[in-house]
């Protein structure tokens, strides 16, 4: 009996122990290692290198296989694992790892833009001088591809380029041949998300998109010509993408709780190899440090192999500091608007008429037909939810056969519709808060609705208020184009600089096309896996900076294909240096009610034609960048993490005083007493030889701009000159309330022969200023 006991004393412990183990919580963490360690060479591959870090860690007899998500090679060394906080702890002791970083969620931030650029296949321009995009391959991070779209037909398209190494991997209703020469290559990433949480239906595990986000993005890139293309006969007209001629290769990374970086790491990693040119990514979140940010870090790599990488600013307009994917080797894109609008009058019972827009298929619904006159609704006596229109919320018996007023915020546009909609309501006014004032991003409806805009929204419930039984019509008037609308204008939306991480550097660096943009969007499969009707030509419409990055992406992918030598950041300056800063009448861009700062739209709008032919380029070579770092006082060990370059930010400071980065733009800090700052630029001439270029500066309020030489001479194409500009800060009245916090101005090189160049760079100038003052 005493023997007995002791085995089953044994076994209790043992699985206690076990239980014990697996009452640590498992997380996902980002390991990144010494990519030139010297304990490589005992492995016979990179894979059983970095499975060995997980046998010194796991003290369990489970596979350490079984705890590896991706082992990474090209965009970072190191891998994705699963850890206990015990195992992480006894991790980061160990020899050649560098650093170890939590997995975390980002989230996903045209038949008229390409004309609103003014890239015109019926002309001589942009598009005829790189070859609509030939050659060049467009990888794209995002939610998936549809590729039934006829946006992605590759008729006409040339052959695969023979520098591609990527696959079309197979999946749920995606086959391996499903790619052709337009959509090169597809991949799925999963093992980040689905370590946290399960996929849910309608969720595809394949690169098929189920959201939608992904197939709009991929098509305003690169999407080919579709004819009669729009969503409901709005915005009808031929439907193309920025590089109508570029490959397409897609990388889904997003699912339907967001991306994960493990997943986006994984994807970078696998693309520089695969062989794309540029990288586009609609993703992001908050501003973080590099040595932190995935996607600085994965970036980097890509700069490296000379890929051109185009992220979203992000939605957290319009606070101050909400820019983020910050680092200066990203083109960095905030939003604008078109001068397209798609409006949907509400005519009240008072006789009083308010602006709104939509997308509700016109003439579809008896209400609109018959011009009918509707009860008007804001449910405010049951509880907030009621005015959100969350789902559950709404009373059946208050909203039933009447137009419901729903406010914009906490659960989606379309989401609202729907609410209402089950509710028994058979109309619905969308009204915008005081956080998005006038914002007007429309939406497709499954019942007659419309958006209003704040002012509109306190008129309109001024008047339900005022009466017993509230009256309102919805009147859809199509879509308009020009008639008075100034545009482009920066979406509110829009995030906003100065950089949080990084204010030496001006972000966002331009604006693009991000509101109420028509492109592809996936079709209903059938019961065999199929598209329902194949004929059948699906677009939707959506707004976010997540819109407005393809749209550089595809233009970066036209300046590679014109000029397949320029590095990333030659492509970048040229995009940046032609980007505009006044809207279709000529007058400034219009930030609301205000015209637009630098922080608001970095450089300007961006220019298709211009960009092309950009005269002169600032052009950065990779190490400037590690100079760069160790001049915001970065650590050697976070500049390791980021660069994977073992430098002496000391010996580095000393041989290169008085260093700035030779970036397209000038963000100047006078802090406490300061009051004079130099720096150095230098231009590459990619214009015509024998090129005299003269300086024009409008300076800051409050600064004094001084640039030494005033001219360049250019004798050829690719010699590069250098200049100083000083910035001298006026004596000014010390008191915090008299002293100007920030101000803009801009320097522009323009060809003296016959000024058909100019190369503007915008100023920033922010004063920070000490306690005692």
């Amino acid at each position: 009996m005493e023997s007995k006991s002791k085995v089953q004393l044994f076994f209790l412990t043992l699985f206690l122990s076990t239980l014990t183990l697996h009452a640590e919580t498992l997380a996902t963490y980002i390991v990144q290692l010494h990519p030139h360690a010297k304990t490589k060479s005992f492995f016979t591959s990179k894979l059983q290198w970095h499975l060995s870090f997980l046998q010194q860690t796991i003290s369990s007899d489970e596979d350490p296989s079984s705890r590896l998500l991706y082992s990474y090679h090209s965009a970072m060394e190191g891998f994705a694992a699963q850890l206990t906080e015990s195992e992480l702890q006894h991790l980061k002791n160990l020899p050649d790892v560098i650093s170890i970083r939590p997995d975390k969620m980002l989230q996903i931030q045209t038949t008229y833009s390409y004309k609103f650029l003014g890239l015109n296949p019926a002309r001589e321009n942009g598009w005829y001088q790189s070859g609509f995009g030939h050659g060049t391959i467009i990888g794209v991070l995002d939610t998936g591809v549809w590729p039934e779209s006829p946006s992605f037909n590759d008729h006409g398209m040339p052959p695969v380029p023979k520098k591609w190494k990527g696959i079309c991997q197979a999946g749920k209703f995606f086959n391996s041949s499903t790619c052709n020469r337009k959509l090169i290559g597809a991949r799925y990433f999963t093992k980040g998300h689905l370590a946290v949480s399960p996929l849910r239906i309608p969720e595809y595990l394949s690169p098929r998109d189920s959201s939608g986000h992904g197939t709009h993005t991929s098509s305003t890139a690169g999407g080919v010509a579709v004819p009669e293309a729009g969503v409901f006969g709005y915005g009808a007209g031929v439907a193309r993408g920025m590089a109508p001629g570029a490959h397409i290769a897609v990388y889904k990374v997003c699912w339907y709780n967001g991306c994960y970086n493990s997943d986006i790491m994984a994807a970078m990693d696998v693309a520089i190899r695969d062989g794309v040119d540029i990288l586009s990514l609609s993703l992001g979140g908050f501003p973080v440090p590099l040595y932190d940010d995935s996607i600085a870090i994965g970036s980097f790599r890509a700069m490296e192999h000379g890929i051109s990488v185009v992220c979203a600013a992000g939605n957290n307009g319009p606070v101050a500091m909400s820019v983020a994917n910050e680092a200066p080797w990203i083109a960095t894109v905030g939003a604008s608007t078109l001068d397209r609008k798609f409006p949907a009058l509400v005519h009240m019972g008072n006789g009083k008429t308010l602006y709104g827009e939509s997308m509700y298929p016109m003439g579809s619904h008896h209400l609109i037909r018959n011009g009918k006159e509707i009860e008007l609704v804001y449910v405010t006596d049951v509880d907030t939810e009621s005015q959100f229109c969350l789902k559950g919320s709404l009373p059946r018996d208050k909203v039933k056969g009447k137009m419901v007023v729903c406010d914009r915020g906490v659960n989606g546009r379309a989401e609202k519709g729907q609410v209402v909609k089950e509710a028994g309501g058979v109309a619905m006014i969308l009204a915008n808060t005081e956080i998005n004032m006038e914002e007007d991003s429309v939406d497709v409806h499954v019942l007659p609705a419309t958006l209003v805009g704040f002012d509109e929204s306190v008129t309109l419930k001024d008047y339900i208020n005022s009466t017993v039984r509230p009256l309102g019509r919805i009147e859809f008037g199509g879509t308009v184009i020009g008639r008075g609308v100034r545009a482009p204008a920066v979406a509110r939306f829009s995030s906003r600089g100065p950089s949080f991480q990084n204010p030496s550097i001006l972000k966002p660096d331009v604006i693009a096309p991000g509101v109420n943009i028509i492109a592809a969007w996936p079709q209903n499969l059938g019961p065999t896996g199929l598209p329902e009707d194949s004929r059948r030509v699906n677009f939707s419409v959506m707004s976010g900076t997540s819109m407005a990055c393809p749209h550089v992406s595809g233009i970066a992918a036209l300046i590679h294909s014109a000029h397949p030598k320029w590095s990333p950041a030659a492509i970048k300056s040229a995009i940046m240096t032609t980007a505009v800063e006044t809207d279709h009448t000529g007058r400034p861009i219009l930030d609301e009610d205000k015209p637009a700062g630098v922080f608001d739209m970095g450089a300007g709008h961006v220019n298709p034609d211009r960009a092309l032919s950009p005269g002169l380029v600032y052009d950065i070579r990779p190490h400037e960048y590690v100079i760069h770092l160790c001049s915001l006082g970065y650590t050697r060990s976070e500049i390791f993490s980021i660069t994977h370059r073992n430098v002496s930010c000391y010996d580095i400071m000393k041989m290169n005083r008085g260093f700035s980065l030779n970036y397209p733009s000038f963000s100047v800090i006078f802090k406490g007493r300061m009051r004079r700052k130099m720096f150095t630029r230098r231009l590459t001439n990619v214009g015509n030889p024998h090129s005299i270029y003269s300086v024009e500066v409008l300076a800051p309020e409050g600064v004094k701009v001084i640039v030494k030489p005033k001219r360049l001479v250019f004798e050829q194409v690719n010699q590069s000159l250098s200049y100083r500009v000083y910035f001298l800060s006026r004596k000014r009245d010390k008191k915090v309330g008299d002293f100007m916090n920030s101000a803009q101005g801009h320097l522009t090189w323009v060809q003296s022969q016959n000024g058909s160049y100019r190369v503007r760079s915008p100023i920033a100038v922010t004063w920070k200023i000490s306690k005692e003052h």
